[in-house]
Formats: C-alpha cells, sequence, structure tokens
C-alpha cells in the first residue's frame, strides 16, 4: 500500500521526508558511508566472453535528490493541502500530489545519521562464510554482516553438514573434471589457484589481508583468462589495462573501488612485463584503500576487499611484490596450445562454457560444499606456513587444501623470486662486485670509477660485464645516485651476498661485500 506523506512549508517537508525515510519508507535502501543508497537492478547483457567485465546483476546507488524524486513517487503518495472552491462557490479543500523542490530533496539527504536505516557493508555476488563459520547464502540484504547477497542466479541450498559422497563429488568434479586439463608447471600452482578460488567466500571469515594473483604462462593460449575468469565470474569482476604510471594505477584503482565487484584483472599485460609498482605493493598490505576521490576535493576511504589478478606471459615481479605475490604458472610445453583436442578434456572448450551462469552456479556450489566440510571438521589451519603480512591467509587456506589432501601450496614461492627483477639484478651485482674487490671497503665514488669501461683501440671494454647495477633509465648512476642506491641495500641480503655501510676514518660513507658461506 502506497503510504501518504503531507507536506506543508520548506522546513516541514524537510522533517517529514526525513522521518519517512528513517522509518523505512524506501524498500532496499540502506546506509553506507553516512549516505542513503538503494539497491536497484542493472539493465543490459551479462559477460559474453572469459576476458569482458562481469558486474553483479544489482548496485548500490547513492541516492541524489534526482533519485529521491523518482523514488519518492514510486513508493509514496507526496501531497500538499490545497482549497479549491466547489461548484457552488464554497471553498473545499483537496490534496495535491507534488514532487518537493530539488533543494528540499538536497536538504533530507544532507545528513550522514540515519539512526534505525539497516548499514550496507558491500554488495557480494556469491556467498561467504560468516565470522561465526555459517554461510550467508540467502540472496538479499543479511543482517549479521551487512552484506547484500546479489547472485546471478539461483543457487541451491548448500547443507551445512555435507555428506561424505557430496564431498567426495566436490572434489572429483573441481580437480578431476574442471581443472583437469590446464598445463600446471607443478601441484603448487594447481594448489595456488584452487586457494584463490576459494579466497573471497573466506574473506569475512578470515578478515586478513590477500596477496597479489599472478597467472601467467610460457604460451599463449595456455587457459590464463579462464582461470581469471573463474572467481571472477562468480564474484564479478571487472577487467583492466595495465598502466606503467603509478599515477594512473591509483587513479584506476580508486575508481574501481566505486563499482561491486569482487575480482580485479589486469589481463594481458605484455610479454616479459615487470610489475614493479609501490602503489600495488601498498594495495595489497593495506586493508583500507585511502585515496582523493575523482573529480573531488575530498579522500575517500574503503575497505579493500577485492582480489586483485594479473595475467600475461612470462610476467617479471620488481620491487617489494616478490614476498607479496602468489604465482599461478602455466607451461603447455608445445609450439601451439590451441590446438589440443579440446573434445577429451574433461569439460571441452573451458571458455565459452564457463561463461554460462548455469555453470558458474555448478562450480560455486561444489566449491562451497568442500568449504562447509572443512568448518565443519574446525576449520584447521596449517600454523608452519609463513608469507609476511599474508600469514594468517596462508595458513587458513593451507588449512582448507590440506583438509581436502590438495598438495603443494604455496611451494612455488622459489619461482617466484626467480621472476624478481630486482632480485636478480643485484644479486648479480653483488655477486661481480665481490668477484672484483672481495671485502675491500670502497666509497660509491671508487666503485663508480670501477665501472667506466676501458678503451682499447676502437672496442670499448666493460668491466663488469653489464652486471653494475643502473637507475630506473637503464643508466649508471653518479656517484651521489650510487651512493643513494647502496644506503638503500645496506644489509640486505641479495642470494648469498649482503651489502654493509659504515663510514671510514674521515667520515666518508664505505660500502662492502660479505659472503656468509666463505
Amino acid at each position: 500500500m502506497t503510504k501518504r506523506l503531507q507536506v506543508g512549508t520548506g522546513p516541514e517537508t524537510i522533517r517529514v521526508l526525513r522521518q519517512a525515510l528513517t522509518d523505512g519508507l524506501l524498500p532496499d535502501t540502506y546506509v553506507s558511508g553516512g549516505a542513503l543508497v538503494h539497491m536497484e537492478a542493472i539493465s543490459g547483457g551479462l559477460a559474453t566472453a572469459a576476458d569482458e567485465d562481469s558486474p553483479l546483476p544489482v548496485s548500490a546507488s547513492v541516492v541524489n535528490p534526482a533519485g529521491l524524486a523518482g523514488l519518492l513517487a514510486e513508493h509514496a503518495r507526496v501531497v500538499r493541502a490545497k482549497v479549491r472552491k466547489n461548484d457552488e462557490g464554497d471553498p473545499e479543500p483537496y490534496d495535491e500530489e507534488v514532487t518537493p523542490p530539488r533543494e528540499i530533496l538536497s536538504s533530507v539527504l544532507a545528513g550522514k545519521t540515519w539512526p534505525g536505516v539497516p548499514v550496507l557493508r558491500g554488495v557480494i555476488g556469491a556467498p561467504v562464510l560468516r565470522r561465526d563459520g555459517t554461510l550467508l547464502q540467502r540472496p538479499g540484504y543479511d543482517p549479521a554482516t551487512g552484506f547484500y547477497l546479489a547472485s546471478k542466479v539461483a543457487l541451491p541450498h548448500v547443507p551445512d553438514a555435507p555428506t561424505a559422497e557430496q564431498v567426495a563429488d566436490a572434489r572429483r568434479f573441481l580437480l578431476d573434471r574442471f581443472l583437469a586439463d590446464f598445463p600446471w608447471a607443478s601441484s603448487a600452482d594447481r594448489a595456488n589457484y584452487v586457494a584463490l578460488l576459494a579466497t573471497p567466500i573466506l574473506r569475512q571469515f578470515t578478515r586478513c589481508l590477500i596477496p597479489f594473483a599472478l597467472i601467467d604462462a610460457t604460451m599463449p593460449s595456455s587457459g590464463k583468462t579462464i582461470l581469471t575468469a573463474g572467481p571472477g565470474m562468480l564474484y564479478g569482476q571487472r577487467v583492466m589495462p595495465w598502466t606503467y604510471s603509478d599515477e594512473e594505477l591509483r587513479k584506476s584503482i580508486t575508481a574501481v573501488f566505486a563499482e561491486q565487484v569482487g575480482v580485479v584483472v589486469w589481463d594481458n599485460l605484455a610479454e616479459g612485463t615487470v610489475i614493479d609498482s609501490a602503489v600495488l605493493a601498498q594495495l595489497v598490505t593495506t586493508g583500507t584503500w585511502s585515496d582523493r576521490q575523482l573529480g573531488a576535493s575530498r579522500n575517500i576511504a574503503t575497505i579493500n576487499d577485492r582480489l586483485w589478478m594479473a595475467t600475461g606471459n612470462n610476467l617479471q615481479v620488481g620491487g617489494d611484490m616478490a614476498s607479496r605475490t602468489v604465482r599461478v604458472h602455466l607451461d603447455p610445453d608445445m609450439p601451439r596450445p590451441e590446438l589440443r583436442d579440446q573434445t577429451a578434456f574433461g569439460i571441452p572448450h573451458l571458455d565459452q562454457w564457463i561463461t554460462v551462469p548455469a555453470n558458474q552456479l555448478t562450480v560455486l556450489w561444489h566449491l562451497l560444499v568442500l568449504v562447509l566440510d572443512w568448518t565443519r571438521q574446525g576449520a584447521l589451519r596449517v600454523t608452519g606456513l609463513s608469507m609476511r603480512q599474508f600469514t594468517p591467509w596462508a595458513q587458513y587456506l593451507g588449512g582448507f587444501l590440506a583438509h581436502h589432501d590438495i598438495g603443494g601450496f604455496l611451494t612455488n614461492a622459489a619461482t617466484v623470486r626467480e621472476i624478481d627483477q630486482d632480485e636478480q639484478r643485484w644479486a648479480a651485482f653483488l655477486s661481480t662486485w665481490h668477484e672484483r674487490h672481495g671485502d675491500r671497503r670502497m666509497t660509491a665514488a671508487e666503485l663508480r670509477r670501477d665501472a667506466e669501461p676501458a678503451h682499447f683501440g676502437s672496442d670499448v671494454n666493460d668491466p663488469w660485464d653489464g652486471q653494475f647495477i643502473t637507475t630506473s633509465s637503464g643508466r649508471l648512476p653518479n656517484p651521489l645516485q650510487l651512493g643513494r642506491l647502496l644506503t638503500g641495500q645496506d644489509g640486505r641480503y641479495r642470494g648469498n651476498y649482503v651489502l654493509r655501510a659504515g663510514t671510514n676514518e674521515r667520515g666518508r660513507a664505505i660500502y662492502w661485500i660479505e659472503h656468509p658461506d666463505e
């Protein structure tokens, strides 16, 4: 039944409308960050390819004056008392339906406090495990968590205590059908991927930081995009182009936080791209992302609850990203992976299969069965795993995988260090330095002079054979730049070598290499 709201003067109209909103006049309306938001369905088709955006079917839109006018017209009858003359010429009261002026609606929405209006913490595209270990699987708003579940397809109820047969079927489907035909470089790559697939389900339960996910291959057409589409289409994905500018990267990250997606994918980076970004390193190690709102002068702070992924061929990492990255590596070991006979696969033409909502539901249902079987048995963690800020994540997911006998989790960590470009450059530099000078103490100027090419007629000889450390532009540093680079590496091991810094009797900075194995 449409509710009648009688308004009058400007102040009276503000009070009436604000009270009505507080009392729940508008369905599917919540408060987020002090602003009213309204859940509404998004018109348009869903993604038809694994490398396309896959938005959730609903959006939490901030209620603005124009939007509030439309919602009032749909869910209420806003009237103003008027008087007119009847046929006999006598005054006759009547109600005139009105749309309150924009300035009135703006005043109504200006407040930040909305007592009684449910708080919306986020919109999710698939069930998640609550903090108490129960599964949020009923579509709509969940008061216990503040999440709004907007599934793309109706998910059959997942039993709180799956049977042994259901668990065995789920494991067979996931490992022997869905993931069976990918050319995993090792068992670690498959285990890491299963962990990433389950991570959004467990995020609310574990409440821990999630590492960056790197899915790369030796050859094109190995299945990288299909792997990102697994979590992407289950939880909603946004596919973005990679940018080599930290400033542009920051802007794109801030912008995507305004979208209701659970997975963000930088897809198909150029072959050999080095992922070395201070912005990205900050992103994956902070629970809250803070930045200036695009097009505005105020800062915003948003919970970092996304899974961040990148795909490409033979990608590398640099800077601090090596210790913040989980790698899933594919190696088909053949010249034309796309020519494999897909009719023999567990799921033929998986790239098309995964775009069908009913098939996404199948993957999700079996994955949830495995998760609930683990929690029913106590959600045991593997306490021996360590991964810097991501140790809780590693221990929870390690326990989940161990419970289902999926081995190899994170055992390819050494390969991530092998693709760490900074590690390789500095290790080669320190090794060559030690070969040339042993543990001799040197100033930055002395070391820099040692790197000067020797000229023999028309020939130029590089005494360091290209191993001297360079600036970000690829040039040899001057003594001042070199001193800063060396000071920044003081006490840091690169392979079996460690750089030390100190001062000589004249107070000048000196540097030397130690090789503890000698």
